[in-house]
């Protein structure tokens, strides 16, 4: 596989997860969010991306997440419960990219806020359309994603290296 291979990163935030008496790892996705994750699930399948591989945090509200959003996928992906993720710094974030294997050409990563948004925020150098100025806009709300496409190795990917090509929330 050449390092000219365009790729591609989706960052998922969780969807809209409870208050209740749990620690903040073990929250549930609130009535809300179990109705957005499938919504979620189904404008992913309609990007035509099938993903290599998925890298999901380990908190019970990123799971739960995935398992309502990958029912809509066309093909169900690898996927990898990565605990490194939940409460992951940027540098953190970028880091785990760079571990991705090479035979990866499109990752989704389902995780959190503050990360998912400061890690498309990074990666973004550049926007199509007014990709940019929406997720600069509205945040990164959950359920929201981010696609973004580089050139080049997983161990290449750091600031400015992307470009948001899209940009979605469940209630735009």
């Amino acid at each position: 596989m050449s390092v000219e291979t365009t790729r591609r990163i989706v960052l998922l935030r969780h969807a809209k997860a409870d208050w209740g008496q749990e620690t903040d790892h073990e929250r549930p996705l609130a009535e809300r969010g179990r109705k957005d994750a499938p919504v979620a699930g189904r404008r992913l399948a309609q990007t035509g991306i099938t993903f290599d591989l998925a890298l999901c945090s380990t908190a019970a509200r990123t799971r739960e997440t995935w398992k309502l959003a990958v029912h809509e996928l066309p093909e169900r992906p690898r996927t990898v419960y990565e605990e490194r993720i939940y409460e992951a710094s940027l540098g953190e974030l970028i880091a785990l990219l760079n571990e991705v294997p090479e035979d990866v050409d499109d990752l989704l990563l389902v995780g959190h806020n503050p990360g998912m948004h400061a890690l498309a925020d990074a990666l973004a150098g550049e926007g199509e359309g007014d990709a940019l100025a929406r997720m600069t806009r509205s945040g990164y709300p959950t359920s929201a994603f981010a696609v973004i496409a580089f050139t080049g190795s997983w161990k290449s990917v750091e600031h400015g290296v992307g470009r948001l090509v899209e940009f979605w929330t469940p209630h735009d």
